[in-house]
């Protein structure tokens, strides 16, 4: 096999393997689990309700990428898990509803929806 013919058929299955893991995000799904889980649990903290108007499309995806929670203590993964949802969906049914989805489906849902509702986004969005 060519050179040339050797890195098409590469180019091919890397494509073809980035096309099998591609999602389209639910900015909607998104909303509904930013709202229902995260505000929920945050309005009971001293921090309070955060909108993703209080942020730029650019703070938000650094944020999301950093994944670090209460200023580190935590992570924002461990909050879209299927561990975390199991373990609040006696009183969260958002959380019950959302039990089976995978995780990294889920997480690029609430980017999506950050990022649509950002201070900069398409639909600056606020969470009261």
């Amino acid at each position: 096999m060519s050179l040339a013919r050797s890195l098409t058929v590469a180019a091919a299955l890397s494509l073809f393997a980035a096309s099998a893991f591609a999602y389209d995000a639910n900015w909607k799904r998104g909303r509904i689990y930013y709202r229902s889980v995260c505000t929920s649990c945050h309005a009971a903290e001293p921090v309070g309700s955060i909108n993703p108007s209080s942020r730029t499309m650019a703070e938000w995806t650094a944020y999301l990428a950093a994944d670090k929670h209460a200023k580190g203590k935590d992570t924002v993964k461990q909050y879209l898990s299927k561990a975390y949802r199991a373990g609040i969906k006696s009183s969260n049914r958002a959380a019950e509803k959302f039990a089976d989805v995978p995780d990294q489906e889920l997480a690029e849902d609430i980017k999506a929806f950050l990022l649509k509702g950002a201070k900069d986004g398409d639909s600056p969005a606020s969470c009261s």
